[in-house]
C-alpha cells in the first residue's frame, strides 16, 4: 500500500476533533454557560427603547424559553458610564441551551410583536449603537450561579462586576487557578454574594477572567473590601509568589439593577 503523506496529517486531525467533540459533550452540562451583554447607548432615546424591550419583551420570552434569572444593571450614577451601557446577564445550563433559546426569541411572535419598536427601529434611528457580548464558562469551584442573599429593596443594591486581565495566557492560568485554589474561598468566607465566576470563552478583552458579588448598599460593599484587604487569608495567598503579576488590569464596573431585573 501506498503511503500518502497527506493523508495521515488529515486523519490525525479528523481524529482529534473527533475525540476533542466527545469530550466537550461530556462535559457540558457540568458548568454554566454565561452570556453577558452589553448595550451601549448615545442617548437617554435610545436607553428608553432599550430598557422597554428588555423589561416588557426579551426578558418574558427568556422566562418562557425556560431561561431564569436575567440580571439586568445599569452603572451607578458616580459611574463614568452612567447612563450609557446597560448590562445583561443570562446564565444556561449547558449549551445546547443557549442556542435554543436563540431559536426560540426568533421564532416567538409575542417577543416580536412586544419588542417590535426596539426590533424594527430604522436604521438611522436605532435603538442602541452597539452590543458588547461575551460567552463565559463557570469555574469548575463554582459550576452554578448563586442568587444573592440580600435583604435591601433593589434601588439600593451594588452589584460589582469585575475584570482581570493578564498580561499572557500562562499568567491567566495562574489567576483562575488561583480563584479555584482560595480566593473563592475567602469571598465565601467574608460574604461577598459571589453571583458568577466567569471563564471567557470569547470576548473582547481575553487573557481574562470575570465575576461578580453583590452588596446591600455602597457602604456594604466599601465595608467587604477593607475586610478582605486585611484578612490573613488573603494576606497568605496572594504572598504565594506563584501568583505574582498574574493580574495586569483590574476593571471595576459598580451597578444597580433595574427593577425589573430578576435580581
Amino acid at each position: 500500500m501506498k503511503f500518502n503523506p497527506f493523508a495521515f496529517p488529515f486523519f490525525v486531525l479528523s481524529f482529534i476533533f473527533i475525540i476533542s467533540s466527545v469530550s466537550l459533550k461530556a462535559q457540558d452540562g457540568k458548568k454554566d454557560l454565561y452570556e453577558l451583554r452589553v448595550y451601549h447607548l448615545e442617548n437617554l432615546k435610545q436607553g428608553e427603547i432599550t430598557e422597554n424591550y428588555l423589561e416588557n419583551a426579551f426578558i418574558p420570552a427568556a422566562h418562557r424559553a425556560g431561561v431564569k434569572n436575567v440580571g439586568v444593571f445599569k452603572p451607578l450614577p458616580s459611574e463614568p458610564d452612567a447612563g450609557k451601557k446597560i448590562y445583561v446577564f443570562l446564565p444556561f445550563s449547558n449549551s445546547k441551551d443557549y442556542f435554543r433559546f436563540r431559536r426560540k426569541l426568533k421564532s416567538d411572535p409575542k417577543h416580536q410583536e412586544d419588542g417590535k419598536a426596539y426590533i424594527h427601529a430604522a436604521y438611522d434611528n436605532p435603538s442602541f449603537s452597539r452590543i458588547e457580548t461575551s460567552l463565559m464558562q463557570a469555574f469548575k469551584t463554582r459550576p452554578r450561579m448563586a442568587l444573592p442573599n440580600l435583604s435591601a429593596p433593589k434601588s439600593e443594591r451594588v452589584y460589582e462586576l469585575r475584570s482581570y486581565e493578564s498580561a499572557t495566557e500562562r499568567l491567566y492560568r495562574q489567576k483562575v487557578k488561583m480563584f479555584n485554589e482560595g480566593e473563592i474561598d475567602i469571598f465565601d468566607e467574608l460574604n461577598f454574594n459571589g453571583v458568577f465566576y466567569g471563564e471567557p470563552l470569547a470576548g473582547a478583552n481575553m487573557p481574562n477572567l470575570v465575576y461578580l458579588t453583590a452588596f446591600e448598599n455602597l457602604e456594604d460593599r466599601d465595608e467587604h473590601w477593607a475586610t478582605f484587604s486585611d484578612y490573613p487569608a488573603w494576606l497568605s495567598l496572594k504572598a504565594n509568589s506563584e501568583y505574582d503579576n498574574t493580574v495586569s488590569k483590574n476593571d471595576k464596573r459598580l451597578l444597580r439593577p433595574t427593577s425589573y431585573s430578576d435580581f
